[in-house]
């Protein structure tokens, strides 16, 4: 009890220690460490001005943020590390962030270990996947977001060069003892024998260096590399080294066809793009080499302390950089970020191909985004149901969360046969047991107005005489005029403060609040946005069937529809019977009464005739 008391106020010991530790700190750029009672860091930052950003903490006295007061005050310690540049306190921050994974910094949500591609370090390199990255001195290739892609390009490889899979160690005392014998994949010709000395050092590396080169993207190169040993063999008469050149050709142009190209004048370069979601955002990196696309990633972090979306980019930047080692000296970004990176070019394209190349990194992002709040949806609806509408209260700043949703439609053809309808949304999900239609009643002719204000009225007058629990959010389907005459409606019930409600127009999808003028745009991407739409849909759906039932009903009537006596059913016989009203004219009292009985055909014999 005593220690959670401690976590929730700082110790006047704690703050003389921090406050005598501000004093000393220099305004040089760095990283600075929070750690709690127990030692355990629990935040890091970085700073351009160390002594500023850090003291800015400790000398609030109120916070925007809830999750910043707590974290000072569970403060108990801190320290902080000088670098030379801020672009350096960016690499050192995301190290440490990795290292120590502090409560109250960006959750980085991609915790899978990726493969990767190893050219060992050894005399005959192999070549194979991996998921370990051993720093003895090998090449590492990737990460590779897919093991398919992986395979793909470990066959690739296969096909042009045959390489050993042993785990021999090929020294050249072992080969000169004649240590080893050749195995089967010699035989079959996935291997030249180089346990045997049947394939030189030389031959060797000169496959492994083409090998790195399609791995980094640079095929080109390894093409022209091939044409010329194909060339050289065909002047030599060499006729079977040059076919097998040949085919290397085919096989590696039949793969470098299939990657996705962009523009061959665009040159190297990383791509980033930045979808938000509130809670996290999601970022997407593609790798382009020779205007080629070769690589494509996408992350989820987490937000720790409403950290910016250019905070968040420029820590993906660095994270994702540094985990592809990337070498691009251009980057290509949706908006400027702060934070100078030495000796690369930032690119914020407004046209042209680097602006195609962002817009399909984030259509990435995105499709990445919805792909996990589909998964969520299945996985746990609870959760996504949570999320959902969390996202539309803050969207349409609502006082709480809109549990239950409802939304009016109103129906009619030229003022005939007006009706309206109500659909009821529960977490985010369609109450369908709960839709109620309405036949207006007080108004007459095509008045939209005046039929939501009818309508609203009931529904609302029945249920607080129901004494049942009011929605927290009513969507009107309309502007401005639809909104108010709901408005007033609620103003006579006197709920009108107890319940929001918004008007969403059908132009341009523009969302009104009472007593509001100016309209408010949801991005048309938004989850906000596609849940009212559906709601929209939904009762526009539901009323034009009601409205179509009653329209078939009026529309249906016959000469027989007016005989008294007459009921529907019997009208139906006959109609199924005879097919028209021009045959049952023509008919006899006897025809008739063999389906309808004597009294009744007797009365409609005599009312036709």
């Amino acid at each position: 009890m005593f220690e959670s008391a401690y976590f929730w106020k700082m110790s006047k010991g704690s703050q003389d220690h921090i406050k005598a530790q501000l004093a000393n700190i220099p305004r040089k750029p760095g990283v600075y460490q929070f750690s709690d009672a127990t030692g355990k860091v629990i935040y890091v930052g970085k700073a351009k001005n160390l002594r500023s950003r850090v003291s800015s903490y400790f000398n609030k006295i109120s916070f925007e943020s809830a999750k910043t007061k707590i974290l000072v005050r569970k403060t108990a310690d801190l320290k902080y590390f000088v670098v030379n540049t801020e672009y350096e306190a960016l690499l050192l921050e995301n190290n440490m962030i990795k290292k120590y994974q502090p409560r109250y910094n960006i959750l980085l949500k991609d915790d899978k270990t990726y493969p990767f591609i190893c050219v060992k370090k050894e005399r005959f390199p192999r070549v194979f996947s991996t998921r370990n990255v051993i720093r003895d001195g090998s090449d590492y290739f990737g990460p590779y977001a897919s093991v398919k892609m992986v395979n793909t390009l470990l066959e690739l490889i296969r096909q042009l060069y045959p390489l050993r899979n042993c785990t021999f160690n090929l020294s050249e005392e072992n080969v000169r003892q004649k240590k080893f014998k050749v195995c089967l994949e010699f035989h079959v010709k996935n291997c030249l024998g180089a346990c045997e000395d049947l394939q030189s050092e030389k031959d060797y590396m000169e496959s492994i260096s083409d090998i790195k080169q399609i791995l980094k993207g640079h095929s080109n190169q390894v093409i022209d590399h091939l044409k010329h040993r194909m060339k050289k063999h065909a002047d030599q008469l060499e006729f079977e080294k040059a076919e097998l050149f040949r085919s290397k050709l085919e096989v590696l142009s039949n793969f470098k066809g299939k990657s996705t190209v962009v523009n061959p004048r665009i040159s190297n370069l990383d791509v980033f793009s930045l979808v938000d979601d509130k809670e996290s955002v999601f970022v997407n990196y593609i790798k382009v080499v020779k205007g080629a696309i070769i690589q494509g990633h996408t992350i989820e972090m987490r937000r720790g302390l409403e950290e910016s979306s250019e905070e968040l980019l420029t820590m993906a930047i660095a994270e994702l950089r540094q985990r592809f080692q990337s070498e691009s000296k251009e980057i290509v970004l949706p908006f400027p970020i702060d934070i100078e990176f030495p000796n690369i070019k930032m690119t914020i394209p407004q046209r042209g191909d680097k602006n195609s190349l962002l817009k399909f990194s984030e259509r990435n992002a995105r499709f990445f985004m919805l792909d996990k709040l589909k998964r969520l949806e299945n996985v746990d609806p609870e959760s996504y149901s949570k999320k959902l509408l969390n996202q539309v209260k803050d969207d349409l700043r609502l006082p709480e969360l809109p549990v239950q949703i409802e939304c009016f439609d109103n129906s009619n053809i030229q003022g005939s046969d007006p009706v309206a309808s109500c659909v009821v949304f529960k977490n985010g999900k369609p109450a369908k047991s709960e839709y109620r239609h309405f036949n207006v009643k007080t108004v007459e002719g095509p008045d939209d107005f005046a039929s939501m204000s009818e309508i609203v009225f009931r529904r609302y007058r029945r249920m607080l005489d129901e004494e049942r629990a009011l929605p927290q959010l009513i969507v009107i389907d309309g502007g401005k005029g639809q909104l108010s005459a709901a408005v007033e409606s609620l103003e006579k019930l006197g709920i009108r403060g107890k319940v929001s409600v918004i008007g969403i127009a059908k132009k341009l999808e523009e969302i009104y609040f009472p007593d509001d003028s100016i309209p408010l745009y949801l991005d048309k991407r938004s989850q906000s946005l596609k849940l009212i739409q559906h709601l929209r849909n939904e009762a526009h759906r539901f009323g034009i069937r009601h409205h179509r039932d009653k329209r078939s009903k009026s529309s249906l009537k016959t000469e027989l529809s007016g005989i008294k006596g007459i009921g529907p059913e019997t009208e139906k016989i006959l109609l199924k019977r005879f097919k028209s009203m021009k045959k049952i004219r023509e008919l006899s009292v006897e025809e008739i009464a063999a389906v309808t009985g004597k009294k009744k055909a007797e009365v409609i014999h005599r009312h036709i005739h």
